[in-house]
């Protein structure tokens, strides 16, 4: 018994292990300058599989939409910066047109109910306000959470800079719609006891 461990696995049949394939090597850079060899570049693309140039495409195609997307938020974002600057540009202006011009008084003691912003609001004006508001000659102004009875011309004005702060402007041109149930058929008996 001389012989290695080797020599003696080998002897009674076992087989050497399989030595790894070599991994190439990696291409050298070559210089700007250099000539390519054999004078032609390689082919890298007709070395790829299908399906890898397919993932390739859907991977781009994923990175351009994505890159898309994003321009888009970008520009959204900055879309909506812009319109705000734009109306806080447009409610100090309003501020400063309106300052001191407000018709509203203290002792006034009727409340003109209208509706603005999907609720029933009120304000307080006197009988010959009420008179004027109603004919058209003055209207209501939305301001920092009051609202500012003014002449319509004051009103025109204030809509053309920023019109959702017209709350109320009566056309006295515009026909009164009666009441459908002022129909005699729709009357309720006085008589009637639930």
């Amino acid at each position: 018994m001389s012989g290695s461990l080797r020599d003696q696995l080998l002897g009674l049949g076992f087989q050497p292990p399989a030595k790894p394939d070599k991994p190439a090597k990696p291409a050298k850079p070559r210089h700007a300058g250099a000539p390519a060899r054999g004078g032609a570049k390689p082919q890298q693309a007709s070395r790829r599989s299908p399906r890898e140039r397919e993932e390739m495409d859907l991977a781009k195609a994923y990175a351009i939409r994505a890159q898309r997307e994003k321009d888009e938020r970008i520009e959204a974002e900055r879309q909506k910066q812009e319109a705000a600057r734009q109306k806080r540009e447009a409610k100090a202006k309003v501020v400063d047109l309106m300052a001191g011009k407000a018709l509203n008084l203290e002792g006034a003691e009727i409340a003109r109910h209208f509706e603005y912003g999907g609720k029933i609001r009120r304000i307080y004006v006197t009988a010959e306000q009420l008179t004027a508001l109603n004919a058209g000659e003055l209207a209501v102004v939305q301001l920092d959470g009051r609202y500012l009875l003014v002449s319509l011309e004051l009103a025109t004005a204030v809509e053309g800079l920023l019109p959702s702060l017209l709350a109320l402007r009566v056309d006295p041109s515009v026909p009164v719609v009666s009441d459908p149930y002022d129909d005699p058929k729709y009357q309720v008996p006085d008589d009637l006891v639930w």
